[in-house]
């Protein structure tokens, strides 16, 4: 076996008028595989249908293949049950293909021994909502789960028990065991064994390594926290690395052993279980996965780099270390990866939306073999008979639950949402291949530190022969610059080398990133190498189309193996040498070529977060967000009475047929488009919003009511919070830390018929705790002015429209 070689070679070269360094990275393929290892875990099934799943050490199989889960957070009781459906229906246009939820004990049995499964809290009814929109379920059973909720979930009640919760003390696993049993009843039918959709659950969270404050304190008394008094000394707030040796380690083992086995009694069983791998957490020893996390932008720690976007063997080496397992026996499944943050009073920290994609890339790089994000939908904590089931004493607000998540606590789809769509697409069309490659490390990684911003950050996946290059320009918390004269370097086993670019440098801008394939099979064609991530393949008739889309500051070239027949068009131009055929483009529109009944697109970066839908035959671009509908695709945009749409390829769709509004064929700007206009009249939102005094607004709506889908309320202010009142009850909160408050009204639409809604604002101190995570500026003129600091601006309200597309050929 060659000596794995990474060089960083400085050399100078002529670029323009000014002299640049190429520095050349370089990476040997020729590495053993590891050995794949099956039948050693208590996990695995098959459903009455035929359907298996099965685990070993290196990833998850779905019928005998590999699979890469995408798993997305939503908590059903957080979101209003009559938007259920349209909620799983926008996780899924943004490729996730699990969803996962917490079954929060003390919102269903607030009093003891009466459970309530009704209304926004049917578990139930969530998961017959996936199987219809033919998603895939994981349940968060608890007892205990976290989450920012009341006791971490743990029913009030149980407080004044003569029990050690979260032990295997017989009074709490009466109580554990009478919860499973109801979950049971919920789930009954919905098991994957049954055809259902839950192909897992997760037991406990955290256990022997976090706990959540009980609310039964005062203020100023120290925290006590949800733990059995066993574990108080290794029990910590949040996630955290480090820590002490667990003296109990074996106790809770067989605590989380005991949950399996109690889980059974009743039924629930699951080809998968999972439960917190990371610091030190106990699992269900070979019979659970133990699933890892990756916040960078906690609430719980101080504002500095993290070393979640360097490059390592996530399997072997998880993040926050130390574990309790041997990692060598499970696959490497994130569940917990900080697509946003809650806000708390003390901390404001804002996941930049930017930070989503390299940190995905990274994990996935590292030799991850599944996805999870929390959260990736957003929500609002229940007021039930007047109580409220926020964490009170961590500061957290009371209703709002956004997390600056993907999709937000009203429904609206973010900036991350159509980021992450795009690397969840490549894993749905490449992710078998993926699965099974391990991940290979530059030497030149182990001497990055968080806050060198110089040296490329990169890793390969490979078999040995084909296989895809991960990378990225991102760091948390430093300032990123561009990173020019890049030149990757990969031997193989044959001595041959395959290069990135063919010839010359490549620039990887600032927060960039990106996936780029090597040897990848296309038919009869073999992709050597690209500088452009893989993004679908279509198929129509016997002709398809395989889309790629450009990475920033990257010129894009596509390089194939041997002399191959090339029909250039549409911008793209060929060159043939040294055995292989080279076709670049340009990177600020799309290209397409030909070989064959092979067609290639290639569509810069912009035009791809506009994708709205994607499927086996077309690719649907819009100005708008849009998510799968019965019998269409739904969009929605907000304030704009028109929406453009295109759809690749022309052959897929000759007619568009929209439920709203009037439909326009439009000359398609990009050829092998066809393009339409939806325009829709326009209406006035019926909002009215006045001030009272200095720190209030009340916001009214006209007789007619809210006769659209949804009106969106825009708040800018500076200050510390704003709560919004109906009929003197509190609604929604904000916690201010930078942007605007919008609020979605159909949530309020029956309410605000015959109400106000009253906002009440808070001034920001110059010597709260969170001012470092404030905008620089605000900074500024607290420090200037010394005092108390409260501006309200404008609000504005928009019309949201949404239609239905159907398109025919």
């Amino acid at each position: 076996m060659k000596k794995l070689i990474c060089l960083a070679s400085l050399t100078l070269f002529m670029a323009s008028p000014e002299l640049n360094a190429q520095r050349t990275y370089s990476l040997d393929l020729d590495q053993p595989l590891p050995p794949v290892r099956r039948g050693h875990l208590d996990l695995g099934g098959e459903s009455v249908t035929g359907e298996r799943v099965s685990v070993n050490n290196q990833y998850i199989e779905l019928n005998g293949e590999p699979w890469i889960p995408v798993v997305g957070e939503i908590h059903f009781a957080r979101y209003p049950a009559e938007y259920w459906s349209e909620a799983i229906r926008k996780m899924k246009a943004g490729g996730i293909n699990l969803i996962a939820t917490y079954v929060f004990w003390n919102m269903h049995e607030r009093v003891e021994g009466e459970f309530d499964w009704e209304g926004d809290r049917n578990l139930r009814r969530f998961l017959e909502l996936c199987e219809a929109n033919d998603v895939r379920a994981i349940v968060r059973m608890g007892p205990f789960c976290h989450g920012e909720v009341r006791n971490g979930g743990i029913p009030d009640w149980i407080y004044g028990r003569p029990v050690e919760i979260r032990s295997n003390d017989p009074g709490y696993l009466f109580y554990a065991d009478r919860l499973y049993g109801q979950i049971a009843q919920q789930l009954d039918g919905l098991l994957f064994k049954d055809g259902g959709p839950v192909v897992g659950v997760q037991l406990e969270n955290e256990y022997q390594h976090s706990a959540a404050p009980w609310e039964w304190t005062y203020p100023g008394a120290p925290r006590e926290f949800t733990v059995a008094d066993r574990d108080v000394d290794v029990t910590h707030y949040q996630i955290t690395a480090g820590g002490p040796e667990n003296k109990f380690a074996d106790a809770g083992r067989d605590h989380m052993a005991t949950l399996k086995k109690i889980a059974r009694s009743h039924g629930i069983d699951v080809p998968i279980y999972t439960a917190t791998g990371w610091g030190n957490a106990a699992i269900v020893e070979e019979g659970s996965i133990p699933v890892t996390a990756g916040y960078a932008y906690p609430f719980w720690a101080p504002p500095e780099p993290s070393d979640f976007y360097l490059f390592k063997d996530i399997r072997l080496n998880p993040d926050y270390p130390p574990i309790s397992y041997d990692a060598d026996l499970y696959p490497s499944i994130p569940a917990e990866l900080g697509a946003g943050i809650s806000l708390t009073y003390k901390r404001r920290t804002t996941v930049l939306p930017s930070s989503l994609a390299p940190l995905i890339v990274r994990t996935l790089g590292s030799g991850a073999n599944g996805i999870g994000y929390y959260m990736y939908h957003g929500g609002s904590n229940p007021v039930i008979d007047g109580h409220f089931f926020n964490e009170q004493s961590g500061g957290l607000p009371r209703i709002n639950y956004d997390y600056q998540a993907p999709i937000g606590e009203y429904g609206e789809m973010r900036l991350h949402h159509r980021e992450l769509k795009l690397l969840h697409l490549l894993l749905d069309n490449w992710g078998d291949q993926l699965a099974p490659m391990p991940s290979i490390l530059p030497e030149t990684n182990a001497d990055i530190e968080p806050s060198d911003v110089d040296t490329l950050r990169w890793a390969a996946r490979t078999d040995g022969k084909s296989g895809f290059v991960f990378l990225h320009n991102f760091q948390d918390h430093v300032e990123n610059h561009d990173l020019t004269g890049l030149r990757l370097e990969l031997e193989g086993g044959d001595d041959e080398v395959i290069s990135f670019p063919h010839e010359g440098t490549f620039t990887l801008s600032k927060d960039a990133s990106g996936v780029l394939p090597f040897n990848l099979g296309l038919d009869e064609l073999k992709l050597r190498t690209a500088t452009v991530q893989p993004l679908t393949v279509l198929q129509n008739g016997d002709e398809t189309h395989s889309v790629f889309m450009t990475v920033e500051g990257m010129q894009p070239e596509l390089v194939f193996e041997g002399d191959q027949a090339v029909q250039t068009e549409h911008g793209s131009k060929a060159r043939k040498r040294d055995g292989v055929t080279v076709v670049t483009g340009g990177d600020s529109e799309p290209f397409h070529f030909r070989s064959g009944k092979q067609h290639f697109l290639v569509i810069p970066r912009e035009l791809a977060l506009t994708l709205a839908h994607a499927d086996e035959s077309k690719l649907v671009f819009a100005d708008a967000d849009g998510f799968p509908a019965p019998e269409g695709l739904e969009l929605r945009t907000v304030g704009k009475t028109s929406i453009r749409v295109q759809v690749y390829p022309t052959t897929a769709v000759s007619q568009l047929r929209s439920s709203r509004g009037t439909v326009e064929a439009q000359s398609a700007q990009k050829s092998g488009f066809a393009a339409w206009q939806v325009n829709f009249e326009a209406i006035e939102p019926p909002i009215k919003v006045r001030r009272i005094g200095e720190r209030r607004l009340a916001l009214s709506v006209s007789e007619e009511g809210l006769q659209t889908d949804d009106v969106w309320l825009r708040i800018p202010y500076v200050g510390d919070r704003v709560a919004a009142f109906i009929g003197g009850e509190l609604v929604a909160d904000h916690f201010y830390f930078g942007q605007p408050w919008d609020i979605g009204l159909r949530k309020f639409a029956d309410r605000l018929s015959g109400e106000e809604m009253i906002f009440v604002f808070h001034p920001v101190h110059p010597d709260v705790t969170y001012l470092q995570d404030l905008p620089e500026a605000v900074q500024a003129e607290l420090a200037e002015r010394s005092k108390p600091l409260l501006r309200i601006e404008n609000p504005t309200a928009q019309t949201e429209y949404r239609t239905r597309l159907t398109f025919s050929q």
